[in-house]
């Protein structure tokens, strides 16, 4: 009732020129010496949401009663909730998610296609014959999303990439908030952009480099790669995709590339993959979780490195083509229901179903120094000239006793932020530290950095980073740690490169904060 008084101040006296507007629903205070006017846009079961000449108000049900032809059912109110975006996300991963939380609730679920884009999912009770729920789920691309959302078509994006300044600002101006705030994001699960080919095609890796001028057409026969003197053929996800601007923002823009005007565009994402494992002589960069019988080649760099990209590589971002996978919410208060799905989507049990769908999830898991010899012997090969044998051996004595987990911190270009899928890292690792799941555990923050500069100043700067992530970490706790955790920092600059430092993508993945556990 509280924000329903906040409405009565603002618009007391002001109720007579609304009579003559052409609106569908009046809510009445109890005592009927209130009323307000206006356009329903939403109504969760406990608020209503309308547009009214005054703007968007929100207000407490249970201080008021509804009359007009919008008015929901109260009885049987059925929860409605859109989401719109990425076809990978709505068409794979969103309705193996809602099958997940409908048997943990004990709800049974009905699909109902209603064309070639929207399917709509129904949640029943055993003892309720109205549907409880209804998810409303539109596939079309990560931009058709966020117009969506910003036209009130959609309360959720399904995006596989960031929102995009152009975007923030458009849902500024509609009223829903900024979606750059932490909280109006969210990673449902992880993705990685790859190279594929055929498996008949000798080629086993390529450098990003490479990558780059193949795309732009600079490079146009395999044999310049170490293949067969064939020219290449190019294939790429359809323009506007999440996908396909995750490669633009990640491969082509850094580079300051254009595209050859020799590629193929694929509307379908199976279709680009089945293309690539007929023609030998072809390559695309498509999803991981969607390569099918094509082959991922591995990333390498000019001193040695290589990676390849596994559920491990993509979860700690040792793999440098991450894509996570976003969920973008409005500024208004959601349906109870589906704040308990969004709910769910962070669960043990909901990684457990993201596997089976064959993206990467966000369980942390452990990796024993005894699996991390590429790493070590990269560490001996090109690490920094100045980092002496002292400095490895110290390392070693640090970290030989714990194991790392798979949750890394990672920042944007020139930028001391960290990016995206790190954020989420972060919130997830307070979440885990306020329920105790790392009781009478120490967890240290290993901080990393590039090759540039002397490596004294590099190991305090990697200490330096280690600390900001760790405080960004107990920043975000809301209560607090139990007294057992043990939280410390180290740095040890440059004496563990991940790849080669004469790149920037090889510099920043370079630039790091990983846990180690023990």
């Amino acid at each position: 009732m509280a924000i329903f008084r906040a409405a009565i101040i603002a618009l007391t006296g002001v109720f007579a020129a609304t009579s003559t507007l052409a609106q569908d629903i009046t809510l009445t205070s109890h005592d009927g010496k209130v009323e307000v006017v206006g356009t329903l846009l939403g109504y969760d079961g406990e608020f209503y949401r309308l547009e009214t000449q005054f703007g968007e108000l929100t207000i407490d049900g249970s201080g008021v009663t509804c009359d007009g032809p919008a008015c929901p059912n109260l009885i049987d109110y059925v929860a409605e909730i859109r989401f719109s975006g990425s076809s990978v996300m709505a068409e794979a991963l969103l309705p193996a998610l809602l099958k997940g939380f409908a048997q943990r609730e004990n709800l049974t679920v009905s699909r109902q296609e209603v064309d070639g884009r929207e399917t709509i999912y129904s949640l029943f009770q055993s003892d309720r014959k109205a549907a409880l729920a209804k998810f409303f789920i539109r596939s079309t691309d990560t931009g058709g999303g966020f117009e969506d959302l910003v036209n009130n078509k959609a309360d959720v994006v399904l995006a596989q990439r960031e929102v995009r300044q152009s975007e923030m600002d458009a849902a500024k101006v509609a009223g829903l908030g900024d979606l750059s705030h932490p909280v109006r994001s969210r990673v449902l699960a992880l993705d990685a952009i790859v190279p594929m080919v055929s498996s008949d095609n000798p080629v086993q890796n390529i450098s990003l480099s490479d990558l780059v001028r193949v795309f732009a057409g600079d490079i146009a026969n395999w044999s310049e790669l170490g293949g067969p003197d064939a020219p290449i053929s190019l294939h790429l996800p359809p323009n506007g995709s999440g996908l396909a601007q995750a490669v633009d923002d990640q491969l082509l823009f850094p580079s300051k590339t254009t595209l050859s005007d020799d590629v193929i565009r694929h509307t379908q994402i199976r279709k680009l993959t089945q293309t690539v494992v007929n023609d030998p002589f072809s390559i695309a960069i498509g999803s991981l979780a969607e390569i099918g019988d094509a082959r991922a080649l591995a990333l390498s760099g000019g001193c040695g490195h290589e990676i390849t990209a596994t559920r491990k590589s993509v979860k700690t971002e040792d793999y440098p083509l991450t894509a996570p996978m976003f969920l973008y919410l409005p500024q208004y208060r959601l349906p109870r229901i589906a704040r308990q799905f969004l709910a769910y989507t962070q669960t043990p049990a909901a990684q457990v179903v993201i596997r089976k769908a064959g993206l990467v999830d966000q369980e942390p898991e452990t990796i024993r120094i005894g699996l991390q010899g590429d790493r070590l012997a990269n560490s001996i090969a090109s690490g920094g000239a100045e980092v002496g044998l002292d400095e490895l051996q110290r390392m070693i004595e640090v970290l030989r006793p714990m194991s790392r987990l798979t949750l890394s911190f990672r920042f944007e270009t020139g930028s001391s932020r960290p990016d995206a899928q790190s954020r989420s890292n972060i919130l997830q690792l307070a979440q885990a530290l306020e329920g105790g799941v790392f009781d009478a555990r120490k967890l240290t923050f290993v901080g990393f950095s590039d090759g540039e500069g002397p490596a004294s100043s590099n190991a305090q700067i990697a200490k330096l980073r280690a600390n900001t992530v760790r405080n960004a970490v107990l920043a975000a706790v809301e209560t607090a740690i139990p007294d057992s955790t043990e939280l410390t920092t180290v740095g040890f600059g440059e004496a563990m490169p991940m790849a080669c430092d004469d790149t920037e993508w090889g510099k920043k993945i370079n630039r790091r904060v990983e846990i180690w556990i023990q």
